[in-house]
């Protein structure tokens, strides 16, 4: 996306990458653009888009990730500060705020506990089924043409516990800076 989100009256690219990167260039000479700000998050960015969308004069990024979850950077300050011996006093809005939220809060604590433990009734049950859940897989399998070097990306939207790369011609893998994996190897047996 295209938005100013540093307020000097120049758009910046917004870019979202599929490694998590969310990049802010800005062009303050006409050759090339220039990273002025970059956040990693944990999965891959399906969209990006900037705007004012949680407090009017504070505009925000919102990035859209591959499971689906929305984040959102902000302009607006962290801290406010007060003078000396002032205490930061909340509105009664914001109180009314924090309070149906804590509640809302508990109320889903108590639904999850409840279906636990109905999980577990049903589960040990006789008449119990099992079934594998269904679910998506984002992958790519791309050539890196700098060192002749091909990279894998596996995502999906639940724990990946084990992948098995079988190969009929001996192959090398290397680390990378993301990667999160404990590599065993195991030799092939040729019949």
């Amino acid at each position: 996306d295209s938005f100013d989100i540093l307020g000097d009256g120049v758009k910046e690219l917004l870019v979202g990458r599929d490694d998590g990167m969310l990049e802010i260039y800005s062009f303050e000479s006409a050759d090339d653009p220039g990273l002025r700000y970059d956040h990693a998050l944990s999965e891959s960015i399906a969209s990006v888009q900037g705007g004012c969308v949680g407090k009017d004069g504070y505009d925000e990024i919102l990035a859209s990730t591959y499971s689906g979850w929305l984040t959102g950077l902000t302009t607006e300050p962290v801290h406010r500060e007060g003078g000396s011996g002032e205490e930061l006093k909340l509105s009664q809005e914001m109180q009314s705020k924090i309070s149906s939220l804590r509640n809302e809060l508990e109320h889903l604590q108590m639904k999850v506990l409840q279906e636990r433990e109905k999980y577990q009734q049903s589960s040990q049950s006789s008449t119990a089924v099992s079934s594998v859940p269904a679910f998506s897989v984002n992958d790519k399998f791309t050539l890196n043409k700098d060192d002749a070097s091909y990279s894998l990306i596996l995502e999906v939207q639940t724990a990946i516990d084990n992948v098995l790369v079988q190969s009929d011609v001996p192959i090398d893998l290397l680390d990378v800076d993301k990667n999160s994996a404990v590599v065993s190897f195991s030799s092939c047996d040729s019949e």
